[in-house]
This record gives structure tokens, C-alpha cells and sequence, in this order.
């Protein structure tokens, strides 16, 4: 770093650089000539020495009072005072901006922690959304289920309780009100004709239907009071270990539950109307004549049609194997999922234990 001396009283008027003398140990040992170096005015051999970077970035101004001040475009620059140097003042400037973290950074960093915290909350809401637009074009898919839980649901592990585990996770199992609902869509094709001759006029029409039904299988999450009697073994807790020294206690759980119920009524099934349409058609030659068309045509109604397409679709869903089970699967795991995570693990954990074992068993058959 080359020293300078300054000899002005005023304010420099062009120079990049301060204006001064180097000084090299020596006083008065040599001066810089010309610009940006030299000063105009007088000679002030009494001025303190300050010390400048080179190359100088702004322009400072040196007051007459002997305190540093700076211009906007060195507005960062630092004074430093050396205590063993009588009224000496040194000015360091900055060689480059400070550098400072992009807001686009700082806005990726913080959604980056938010989707960790809430991971499980942001999963729950992408398999909800998925499943919802698959559903709605129509394509049935298999979705892993997946339960809304915030961070703040956390095992509360470490704490002791004297509670009676066993009938306390049975009184939340009996007041389960509602029951799981095991959905399903499947494709059948019916065929719907209508023949009303008039006369020697031979008149029929004849078209075949793709259509989707829509059913559900049920399970009765709480059958009543009788069905959880001790005798009857529909209900075991087995505590494996107890809360520990800030550890959470283990506990098993087996669970019978009565057999899914397939639809009853034809009511219980229902056609998707947006999905099903006509594969073919025929019809005679004297079709859609004036007597034929007045005759035939009111026996195609949606109505008609839809009653028809119901009842085919009530069939098969209580009879034929490749509807009736996917609808029991999907019955059975989704009890499964319901009277595990909604009710006996919130119910563990909150008393201090892990739920390390869980199986449902089925009574009968559907």
C-alpha cells in the first residue's frame, strides 16, 4: 500500500485518485506530478498521513477539519483508527461490493424447509390430486392411501401413563360411526332392442352400449357392543413394552371385523352415463320410416336405457368374480386403513407407544 501526504485543505475537483506525495519512510522525500496524482494549493507539512488503496475506487473528500468523509459511490468505506500514531487516520476502501444472497435463493431455500416440515401433509395432497383427475378421465388405478397428518401429530414418546391400554383404544374403536366404502368401476355391454312391426311392415332397432357401473362394497367398522365381548376374541392389545426413559412403548393389535357387504339392491349401483356410449347399431330397412320411428324411438330414453344398464350392472356385481372381488379388496383395505390410522395408532400414541404390530381379520365370507 503507497502512502500518502496530504497538503490540501480542500476538496479534490476531478481526480479518481487522492492528490499527495508518496512517501517512501523519508518526509519529503519525492512527490507525484500531474493528474490524478498532484494537489493544487498550498503545502500543509502538519497534515496527518493517510493511507489509500490503490487504485482508489470514488472519490473521497478530505475536509479541512481533518475528518474523513466520502462520496456516494464510496459511501461503504471503513475509518480505522491506530492508537500508536498520534491524530493519524487511516481510510481503508472496499476492492468490490458486498455480495449478498439472491432473493430467488432465499425464496427456494425457505419452500425447500416448508416441503420437508410438511412433507407428509404435501404427499397426502398430491395422491388426493392424482386420484381425483384419474377418476375423472375415467382410469382406475390403485393409489397407495395415504392419511392427512400435520408434523405437530407426532408420536408424544417418553411419557408414562397407568391408563388401561386395552380398553381405552376399545372405546375409540366403538365409537367409529361410519363405515369404509371399498369403490369400484367396471365396464359391461348390453344390448337393448325394440321390434314393432306395422303390418306387413317388418320395423326393429337394435343398438349395444358400452357402459361403466359404479359400486361399492361396505364394512361395518362397529358392529355393537356384542361383537367386542371378551369371549368372543374379536379384539386383542398385547403391550409388548412399556414408555421407557424417553422411549416409546410397543404395543400389538389384531382386530376381527364382520365380512365386506356387496351391494343389495339395484340401488346400490349406479351408471356413469359420461363414460358409456353406443358401439352398434342396426335397424330394418323401413327404419326410422314415420310408423316405425313414433313407435320405436320412445323405447331408447335415457331412462329406458339407464334402468336397463342398472340392473346388468347390479348382477354382476353380486355374481361375477371379476367384479365382486375387486370390490371386496377394496373394501378390505380400506377398513384396514381406517380403523388403523383414524383410530388405534392416534390412540397408542398419544399414550406413549408405538403401534408395532396391526392385523384385521375377516369373519365369514362375503
Amino acid at each position: 500500500m503507497t502512502r500518502f501526504t496530504n497538503r490540501v485543505g480542500s476538496i479534490p475537483s476531478r481526480a479518481g485518485y487522492p492528490r499527495g506525495r508518496a512517501d517512501d519512510g523519508a518526509e519529503n522525500s519525492y512527490y507525484w506530478a500531474g493528474e490524478p496524482y498532484g494537489f493544487d494549493g498550498p503545502e500543509l507539512a502538519d497534515d496527518p498521513v493517510q493511507d489509500w488503496p490503490e487504485p482508489v475506487r470514488g472519490r473521497p473528500s478530505l475536509m479541512r477539519d481533518r475528518s474523513a468523509a466520502v462520496s456516494p459511490r464510496a459511501a461503504r468505506m471503513v475509518v480505522r483508527h491506530d492508537p500508536g500514531e498520534a491524530d493519524t487516520r487511516r481510510i481503508v476502501l472496499p476492492i468490490g461490493p458486498r455480495r449478498r444472497i439472491p432473493l430467488k435463493v432465499k425464496w427456494a431455500a425457505a419452500i425447500a424447509v416448508l416441503a420437508l416440515v410438511f412433507r407428509k401433509a404435501l404427499a397426502f395432497a398430491v395422491v388426493t390430486a392424482l386420484s381425483g383427475a384419474l377418476h375423472l378421465v375415467g382410469i382406475n388405478v390403485h393409489l397407495p392411501h395415504l392419511k392427512l397428518a400435520w408434523p405437530w401429530t407426532s408420536i408424544t414418546s417418553g411419557t408414562t401413563t397407568d391408563t388401561e391400554l386395552g380398553p381405552f383404544v376399545l372405546q375409540k374403536i366403538e365409537g367409529i360411526s361410519q363405515p369404509a366404502l371399498g369403490t369400484e368401476n367396471f365396464n359391461f355391454v348390453f344390448t337393448h332392442k325394440v321390434s314393432k312391426n306395422i303390418g306387413i311392415w317388418p320395423c326393429w332397432y337394435s343398438s349395444t352400449f358400452d357402459a361403466v357401473g359404479h359400486a361399492s362394497a361396505t364394512v361395518n367398522l362397529n358392529p355393537g357392543p356384542s361383537w367386542w365381548a371378551p369371549s368372543t376374541r374379536h379384539y386383542l392389545l398385547q403391550v409388548l413394552s412399556r414408555p421407557v426413559q424417553g422411549a416409546p412403548g410397543r404395543v400389538a393389535v389384531t382386530v376381527t371385523l364382520p365380512a365386506p357387504q356387496l351391494p343389495r339392491s339395484v340401488h346400490d349401483v349406479t351408471i356413469d352415463n359420461t363414460l358409456s356410449r353406443p358401439v352398434d347399431t342396426q335397424h330394418s330397412w323401413t327404419y326410422p320410416g314415420f310408423g316405425c320411428g313414433g313407435l320405436i324411438r320412445p323405447q331408447f330414453s335415457e331412462t329406458v336405457l339407464y334402468s336397463q344398464a342398472q340392473t346388468i350392472a347390479f348382477q354382476q356385481a353380486t355374481h361375477d368374480a371379476k367384479v365382486t372381488q375387486p370390490l371386496i379388496a377394496a373394501a378390505q383395505a380400506e377398513a384396514a386403513q381406517m380403523i388403523r390410522y383414524d383410530f388405534i395408532q392416534p390412540t397408542v400414541n398419544a399414550l406413549g407407544y408405538t403401534l408395532a404390530g396391526f392385523t384385521l381379520r375377516w369373519s365369514g365370507t362375503a
